[in-house]
């Protein structure tokens, strides 16, 4: 019996060792497909972006943004980036109102552009521009410069080309979700203003002549208006013909005489700043040339807020606004 249990104690020990020696080979199989598999981890989780001639690589999402004008701003918080912003500036008028109660959680920099000193103190981690001057010399300074203080930064591309499209807007909401890792919010916001733009189209008359629309933005010797910016796609879309959408510019001057030639249906008035929409409308009413346009005569004038003018979140809203007042009979 005695020398049994001892056979058999030799044997268990020895199955033992086996056992240890496999386990020990398993961990470190393991521990070698790790090794593998983290690098290739890591490196999937850096977004690069090409962006306003810089190459912009983030390890990880922005935790300290400040955003610099307002079209950009709504964007942020149509992502739920609130909680990874420091800081917003620039309003060209009131925010969005279903971004309100986001927007109340951001504090507010600074009225027109925050100075360096107050980047630096709120020790942003990134910045979002909605025009070329938020990184000029009289913005915020350079992409190279805020790039030496560690500071990334994005330029809202569709606001900085001619002739932008819808899809330069998404692109752009695409882009910012990538950096933040929030790619299906970004999608989901692109699928919900698709599905909003596609409902307004459905209602347009299908008529192969659109209305002619001037788009007034300021002016009393002369016209400031929209050319091919981003205006020009929004009348477009909405089921207008934008009356200097051949001028190869952004916003352009043109004279009263050019404007009462072409002579607009419609006139879009922008609506920002001291002088109100009502103003200028006052304005068209009586003066001289532009009272005997056809759309004066018949007093046919849809007023557009700024912001909702600006390559943004509001750009269906825009096509609504812009299509209600151009065909309110289809709507």
């Amino acid at each position: 019996m005695i020398k049994r249990n001892g056979k058999w104690l030799v044997v268990a020990m020895a199955l033992l060792c086996i056992l240890v020696a496999c386990s020990a080979k398993d961990d470190a199989q393991n521990a070698s497909q790790k090794e593998n598999i983290e690098p290739a981890q890591t490196a999937s989780t850096e977004v690069t972006i090409e962006n306003n001639d810089t190459t912009q690589v983030y390890a990880e999402a922005p935790k300290k943004a400040i955003s610099l004008n307002q079209h950009v701003t709504e964007i942020m918080l149509a992502l739920g980036l609130e909680d990874s912003m420091v800081g917003t500036a620039y309003l060209d008028d009131q925010i969005y109102e279903p971004l309100q109660a986001a927007y109340d959680k951001v504090p507010v920099l600074a009225e027109q552009y925050p100075t360096k000193e107050q980047i630096i103190d709120s020790e942003a981690d990134f910045l979002y521009a909605g025009w070329k001057s938020g990184f000029s010399e009289k913005g915020v300074g350079t992409p190279e410069e805020l790039e030496a203080l560690g500071i990334h930064t994005y330029l809202h591309t569709s606001s900085s080309i001619t002739k932008p499209t819808l899809d330069d807007i998404f692109t752009d909401i695409r882009n910012i979700a990538k950096i933040f890792r929030v790619d299906e919010r970004g999608e989901a916001l692109i699928q919900q203003m698709t599905a909003d733009v596609d409902a307004v189209r459905a209602k347009l008359p299908q008529s192969e002549q659109n209305l002619r629309v001037l788009v007034y933005d300021s002016g009393d010797k002369e016209v400031f208006t929209a050319a091919q910016n981003f205006m020009n796609e929004l009348v477009t879309v909405a089921g207008g013909t934008n009356i200097f959408g051949d001028i190869e510019s952004g916003w352009t001057t043109v004279s009263k005489e050019a404007t009462v030639e072409r002579n607009p249906e419609v006139i879009v008035v922008i609506d920002y700043g001291s002088q109100t929409a009502e103003d200028k409308i006052h304005f068209l009413k009586n003066d001289p040339a532009l009272k005997e346009t056809t759309a004066v005569k018949n007093e046919r004038f849809v007023i557009l807020p700024l912001s909702a003018a600006s390559e943004g979140v509001r750009a269906a809203e825009a096509i609504e606004i812009l299509a209600k007042g151009f065909y309110p009979e289809n709507f």
